[in-house]
């Protein structure tokens, strides 16, 4: 059932969450996390609402794209030079832009109501497999939320136990970004050892966290660690490991027709590792069709294709004709549209379409990627790119030794075909050390070292005078 949440501040996430969550599941005069968790059913409970936090238009459900997509080269706000989205687009955020605080509560609402799972389930009583499960999911529910936390904000609060009252501190200082990084790490590798295989997750429960999830995320973690100054000298090899394992699990594959990674009726399929879940209503649907489609086509045209982007695409590549539209009939660069998620059974605001976090063509790129790091003249780097090319129909990438920084290129290129608008671009171009050169060539815009991480919510900052300001905020 779709839920209407109060957005919190992160002094009163933890210390509300564990009793505002249920209010509707359990007839108990006063809920609270110590009589709530009982049985396996209520563990069970606990965890929706963690997932359910992800289905909300202020975090998965559309600031996340907002956060994530706008940053890059690809995506332009149309008919707005100002407000939350245009500042995104633009590089002009502040600390008081809207999307970014939503991005930081409900970061910390998902987190919160992991934690409550992670410490009220394991007492109770219930089959041990299931029941570490139901831990792990959780515990990758507080990786993802600190992994995207940290590479957005830098520094930030470590939070890994529910607030249980008024005594406990309620003022937080932010935690060293390498601290963060080992607990993401170990959350992930506890949901890698105790999360279902894919396989045996039953369709009814689509949409948890499976073993491939979590070693997935791994990857993804590692690499950008690797490109930090918090790096560790093992990364890059952990980095592939994990991604082995996924491929290596004969689990997941590349569909054969790449505009069916984004069918709704063919939703949770073999390249879908993790994603969050949407259906029309009386459950949660998700607004991204009607957002991006043009008016022309039935939606909203809130953002457009940049020119350059629609420019870069082959003929041959299949991808441009699924990704983009151009519904006014012109050939004008400036009228094309995204056209990516579809949904013919729309209904007004709502689709059936999934957000898709981790997919297997990403982890083929996360391959090569790791393969490059490690040693740049290893033909075997070009295996993971090649596949997702192959599949778009274009011709496999020579494998002659190629540098390092041309590979990067060469991947930074592919995602764009590949990945656009699924929410990866600003982390991509950040990971991969572009974010101001491409800023810098392709639209002229100059991005100060300040923009590197978005500031923390002003609204945190008078609340917890503890929340150092990122610098030049």
């Amino acid at each position: 059932m779709k839920k209407n949440l109060v957005l919190l501040s992160l002094l009163t996430l933890g210390l509300l969450s564990s009793c505002e969550k249920f209010l509707e599941e359990k007839p108990y005069d006063f809920l609270t996390a110590s009589n709530f968790y009982q049985n396996e059913g209520d563990a069970v409970a606990g965890l929706n609402g963690a997932f359910s936090v992800m289905q909300q238009q202020r975090h998965y459900g559309r600031t996340a794209w907002l956060v994530q997509e706008l940053g890059g080269e690809h995506i332009e706000v149309v008919g707005a030079t100002t407000g939350d989205r245009a500042e995104l687009n633009r590089y002009t955020y502040t600390a008081n832009n809207g999307e970014i605080a939503f991005w930081w509560n409900n970061t910390y609402l998902m987190i919160a109501r992991a934690n409550d799972v992670i410490e009220k389930v394991p007492p109770i009583s219930m089959d041990e497999v299931r029941k570490n499960n139901i831990v792990g999911n959780a515990r990758f529910l507080r990786a993802l939320g600190y992994f995207e936390l940290v590479r957005s904000f830098g520094a930030v609060p470590l939070l890994l136990a529910p607030v249980k009252g008024p005594n406990d501190d309620l003022r937080p200082n932010r935690t060293p970004p390498a601290t963060v990084y080992n607990q993401i790490i170990d959350d992930l590798k506890f949901a890698e050892a105790n999360c279902l295989p894919e396989n045996l997750i039953v369709a009814a429960n689509k949409g948890r966290v499976s073993r491939g999830a979590a070693a997935a995320l791994l990857a993804k973690v590692y690499l950008t660690r690797a490109a930090s100054p918090d790096a560790q000298a093992t990364d890059n090899q952990d980095a592939l490991a994990a991604a082995n394992r996924v491929i290596n699990s004969n689990l997941y594959s590349l569909l054969p027709m790449y505009g069916d990674v984004f069918n709704a009726d063919k939703e949770n399929g073999p390249e879908h590792i993790f994603s969050v879940q949407f259906d029309l209503p009386p459950n949660v649907g998700n607004i991204i069709v009607r957002q991006y489609l043009s008016p022309a086509g039935g939606g909203f045209g809130s953002f457009s294709a940049a020119n350059q982007f629609v420019q870069s695409y082959t003929a041959n590549d299949v991808r441009k004709d699924w990704n983009l539209t151009n519904r006014a009939g012109t050939t004008v660069l400036s009228q094309f549209y995204f056209n990516k998620f579809r949904d013919d059974r729309r209904i007004g605001n709502d689709s059936r379409v999934n957000w898709l976090i981790l997919r297997y063509a990403d982890v083929l790129l996360l391959q090569s990627e790791a393969l490059n790091n490690l040693n740049a003249a290893d033909a075997a780097k070009y295996t993971g790119i090649n596949r997702v090319r192959v599949r778009a129909g274009l011709v496999p990438l020579p494998t002659t030794s190629t540098t390092k920084a041309a590979f990067v290129d060469l991947l930074l290129q592919e995602r764009s075909w590949e990945l656009v608008q699924e929410g990866h671009r600003r982390f991509d171009l950040l990971r991969l050390g572009r974010l101001q050169q491409v800023q810098q060539s392709v639209l002229s815009r100059t991005v100060a070292n300040n923009f590197l991480l978005l500031p923390i919510p002003q609204s945190e900052v008078v609340l917890n005078p503890n929340l150092m300001q990122n610098p030049g905020f």
